[in-house]
């Protein structure tokens, strides 16, 4: 979906740019001539087509790049030496203004290609300022419009790699503070079951062996009796209580942290208990962050819960949608088919409050109300990235 936004927003620039360039040509902002002939009209069809490869500039911007510059130099050897061209101002700068956007290509979206992208554009720029016709003024506005978009490419090429590095650093950083909680949790886990072990141990063991001495000295047959079922009983709480213990010491096998790779499982536990669900998934999930990813996992578990309650047998479709800046989340259902059974009253009924306090501290937004067809939707709106656990 992001890639198709950018793509129609190139095509809009490159129609604009051509657009822009026609009405400058013909006005004499640049080569044409006084009285055009037909070969100056084909050539300005010529340089519509040229400025419209802007919409490939992300994709192939050396290719951008080589077809303006062709389009100049044809521009340039036709006035001089050529002569089949007689501009009505000489003293203009030949070359369309897309040239100023597609030097701005290479050196942002070429990658490591850094070598073959300044090569081109110093061989983009000698063609833009022509110097075998010298002008300072021509040369100087020539270099100017062709600095411009290579420079601001640099700014914006090392702001991206400054905020992906600190994006890294705080997500590592996170990741460690998760590490640490949760090996925090296990040490004080096994603290708590060893202080229970021996105070509980200490206690029932003293009831073991006060039964089995009163099993020994009692009187009647039934106290005897009744000593021997305490005392069986405190052995087997002892069992019970080493067995607990043992857990309590040791971290949950299998114990997953909530995220947005756990919404297929979601989506695939309401369908097998009767309402139906669909995952639809638009952009990349890695833009979440893992504190959003897990805000957004209970909010589709809420979600789905909420349908498996108050709207038995409905259709649910769970839409989420990940960009660079926000993740956002939707849960719908249609209306009910069955009666809401014994569920529809179970829970505290602040499930849906709780989700907002949770996404508020997040800076996140919520909604969620009726549909017009009886359904209902849930809205969640998250930023896509958060720098502290939550």
């Amino acid at each position: 979906m992001m890639r198709r936004h950018w793509f129609a927003v190139d095509v809009a620039i490159a129609v604009a740019l051509a657009l822009l360039d026609t009405v400058l040509t013909l006005t004499h902002a640049s080569w044409w001539p006084s009285r055009p002939d037909a070969p100056a009209w084909a050539l300005l069809g010529v340089q519509a087509l040229a400025c419209l490869s802007l919409a490939a500039r992300r994709k192939a911007p050396l290719t951008v790049l080589v077809v303006l510059g062709a389009f100049t130099l044809l521009v340039t050897l036709l006035i001089w030496p050529l002569g089949a061209i007689t501009p009505a101002n000489p003293d203009n700068l030949w070359a369309p203004f897309a040239t100023s956007l597609a030097a701005y290509g290479p050196l942002y979206y070429c990658g490591e290609n850094r070598r073959k992208a300044v090569l081109a554009l110093a061989v983009f720029t000698l063609i833009i300022v022509h110097p075998w016709q010298p002008s300072v003024l021509l040369i100087t506005l020539g270099v100017l419009r062709v600095a411009v978009g290579p420079l601001l490419a640099l700014y914006f090429d090392a702001r991206r790699r400054l905020v992906q590095a600190l994006t890294e650093r705080a997500e590592r950083a996170e990741r460690e503070r998760h590490l640490l909680a949760e090996q925090a949790r296990t040490e004080e886990r096994a603290r708590l079951a060893g202080e229970m072990h021996d105070v509980v141990t200490h206690r029932v063991s003293l009831m073991v062996l006060q039964a089995g001495a009163l099993r020994m000295t009692a009187a009647d047959e039934e106290t005897r009796r009744q000593a021997e079922e305490l005392r069986v009983a405190g052995v087997q709480a002892l069992d019970e209580l080493r067995d607990l213990v043992g857990i309590l010491r040791t971290a949950p096998e299998g114990e997953q942290t909530p995220s947005v790779a756990g919404f297929a499982a979601l989506v695939a536990e309401s369908t097998a208990v009767g309402n139906p669900a669909e995952l639809v998934e638009e952009g990349d999930p890695a833009l979440a962050s893992p504190v959003v990813g897990r805000t957004a996992y209970r909010i589709v578990r809420e979600g789905l819960t909420n349908v498996r309650k108050h709207a038995p047998g409905a259709r649910v479709t769970v839409r989420v949608e990940y960009g660079e800046a926000q993740v956002r989340l939707s849960i719908r259902n249609t209306p009910p088919t069955r009666e809401a059974g014994e569920l529809a009253g179970t829970g505290s009924g602040l499930g849906i409050a709780g989700l907002r306090q949770r996404i508020d501290v997040v800076h996140g937004t919520l909604r969620a109300g009726r549909e017009p067809d009886g359904g209902f939707r849930l809205e969640a709106t998250l930023p896509a990235y958060v720098p502290t656990g939550v």
